[in-house]
């Protein structure tokens, strides 16, 4: 396996939201995370890939084999299409974007400024950049958001290709992408029972 999380308890603002969670992911392998808004997908995945501490349990893997995708695409405005993937692939010393803007139908695109795209422009722009990470565990939240149908299904061809290549994928989404590997996760049964963190606290 290339991720294992246990018994993982999280918080958000100093209050509990999940706790209890556990999970596997190996090569070649998709799980989806469900549950309500507020639920916890968002601080689940956020802690996993090392951005925020956990309230308790473990994650085992390696930060630095995942590439974090959030609710931010991570673009230079004042740089181009092209500009913007090179200088995500310099920072990982991976070479080729031509994969990535194919794959993500940017070709007539490559010489735009990222800051003149449509919303779904920038968003197929900003999942473009995790096929320039060289990183083996995709961790995506809400991946889709601003996506059109045909880009769904572009965005759900990636996914299917890194699985093939032997990467694997953890994603928060609402969409069903047609991943037949995909596992499904509901989080509901993991929500933590309300209480505040360090409670000594609220009154000083």
């Amino acid at each position: 396996m290339v991720l294992a999380v246990r018994d993982l308890a999280v918080t958000r603002g100093g209050m509990a939201i999940l706790e209890g969670v556990s999970f596997d992911l190996s090569p070649g392998e998709a799980l989806v995370l469900r549950g309500p808004n507020g639920v916890g997908k968002t601080t689940l995945l956020r802690s996993v890939a090392g951005l925020q501490p956990v309230e308790a349990g473990t994650v085992t893997g390696a930060e630095d084999q995942m590439a974090y995708a959030g609710h931010s695409d991570g673009l230079k405005a004042m740089l181009s299409v092209t500009e913007n993937l090179k200088f995500w692939a310099s920072v990982f010393a991976v070479k080729d974007i031509e994969s990535a803007l194919h794959s993500f139908d940017l070709i007539e695109l490559r010489n735009r400024m990222a800051g003149t795209l449509s919303a779904g422009q920038k968003r197929r722009l900003g999942l473009a950049r995790l096929m320039v990470t060289g990183r083996p565990i995709w961790v995506l939240d809400e991946p889709t958001v601003s996506l059109d149908v045909a880009s769904v299904a572009l965005f759900a061809e990636a996914v299917r290709g890194h699985l093939r290549s032997g990467g694997s994928a953890l994603m928060a989404t609402h969409i069903d992408l047609g991943l037949e590997e995909a596992r499904v996760l509901d989080l509901t049964p993991f929500k933590a029972s309300p209480r505040a963190r360090h409670m000594d606290e609220a009154f000083l």
